[in-house]
């Protein structure tokens, strides 16, 4: 046995985990800023004395900046490498959660949120395409499940920063408190973190491959749904702990939290069982049984009347389920696609889900102040059936290959 070359091995996984923990890190803290917004939902319903279908627009606002900045994003990382582009939008997302405390009035609220979302663009293709190169060979769908546990822990730290501050203080601080976290962090991940070089150029996508990869476009196709049901169900869950539970914002914020929490262990999970069964078809695989789980949770919801403890458990399962199943999700697409489409490829998938979060937010407030929440639930249980069904599909042609 070549003793130097097994430490050199250990060595290089090593400095691998540092980067898979580095970036792991940046995207808690812009999931943090980003998800604050879903946070404050409440606040935002009193202090601007809108309905429900306006809080889901003003949700929606911040989805379609982060969905119009998607493409230049991935084209930023593929041409200048993920490090510079994730230092930027760290910042900028530090910049917009100020702007959105500080708006004024509904429309000035809406501009704040757009800005907010075109920063959080930056995350997915340039957080992605660091994980596909720093991950040790052979764990790379647990790599991108802890990465993806960034996003859970993000929002569930914001949900309790947000609610938190607002019961001792203005709701506002606690956005301010999240601000000076990414900026510090931003300056940590600068000195830590290097990265991988781009192109050296930005250019126009290149969909030529992906156009042609019927399993990618099935996935992204199983993203419309799985944004669906991921940003209603996030956007609402305080709101319906409010509405129908009746038990108060801070309450609503821990369940909330709770579900966030089950996110996470259903993302390292999934994704050290994806690893055990082997590349794209593994992922799709767990992906498939995890979004199948939460047709059964949705319906739950629209067919009972819950406690807040039975609510809070059922919240948790959609942690384990629907949200726990995303770092699979982009595992599969990293799988299923060249490398130095990583970028581009994350873009559109995380396009799909983008579309499916700006439609159906403010579908599910319809429905909740016209027929009453059960109604947006049994929507959602609706949609969560699509997208099992395209993810079999999914599974089916990664099978094939």
């Amino acid at each position: 046995m070549d003793v130097r070359a097994l430490l050199r091995s250990d060595d290089d996984n090593s400095e691998r985990w540092r980067s898979v923990f580095a970036i792991a890190g940046w995207q808690t803290a812009a999931s943090l800023c980003y998800y604050s917004i879903f946070a404050a939902t409440a606040f935002v319903r009193e202090g601007f004395e809108i309905s429900r279908t306006l809080v889901g627009v003003f949700l929606t606002a911040a989805m379609v900046g982060y969905t119009l900045n998607l493409f230049p994003s991935g084209a930023a990382v593929d041409g200048f490498g993920e490090s510079k582009v994730m230092i930027a939008g760290l910042l900028a997302l530090g910049g917009g959660v100020v702007a959105v405390s500080l708006a004024p009035t509904y429309a000035i609220l809406l501009a704040a949120s757009v800005l907010l979302g075109a920063a959080y663009a930056t995350a997915m293709p340039a957080s992605n395409k660091g994980i596909v190169a720093a991950a040790p060979r052979g764990r790379e769908n647990l790599a991108m499940g802890i990465k993806q546990v960034g996003v859970t822990a993000g929002s569930g730290a914001a949900s309790l920063v947000v609610t938190g501050v607002a019961a001792v203080a203005a709701w506002q601080l606690g956005f301010w408190t999240i601000a000076v976290v990414a900026v510090g962090y931003a300056a940590i991940f600068a000195l830590t973190y290097s990265g991988t070089d781009g192109s050296g150029s930005l250019s126009r996508p290149d969909f030529s491959g992906l156009g042609q990869n019927r399993a990618y476009l099935l996935l992204v196709a199983a993203g419309l749904f799985v944004g669906a049901t991921i940003f209603s169900m996030l956007g609402y869950v305080i709101l319906y702990v409010q509405d129908v539970v009746a038990a108060s914002a801070a309450a609503g914020g821990v369940v909330l939290a709770l579900a966030q929490v089950t996110g996470s262990v259903g993302r390292v999970g999934s994704g050290s069982l994806a690893d055990r069964l082997g590349d794209a078809h593994g992922a799709a695989t767990v992906s498939l049984a995890q979004l199948a789980g939460a047709v059964v949770l949705f319906a739950l919801l629209a067919f009972g009347d819950l406690s807040l403890t039975v609510a809070a458990v059922v919240f948790g399962a959609l942690g384990l389920t629907v949200l726990g199943m995303t770092g699979v999700y982009y595992s599969c697409l990293s799988d299923i696609v060249a490398s130095e489409d990583v970028g581009t490829a994350t873009a559109g998938g995380q396009t799909a889900i983008n579309v499916g979060g700006l439609l159906t937010p403010p579908a599910f407030g319809f429905l909740a102040d016209t027929f009453g929440y059960d109604a947006g639930w049994a929507m959602l249980a609706v949609l969560t059936v699509c997208g099992t069904l395209l993810l079999w599909g999914v599974r089916r042609e990664t099978a094939r290959e």
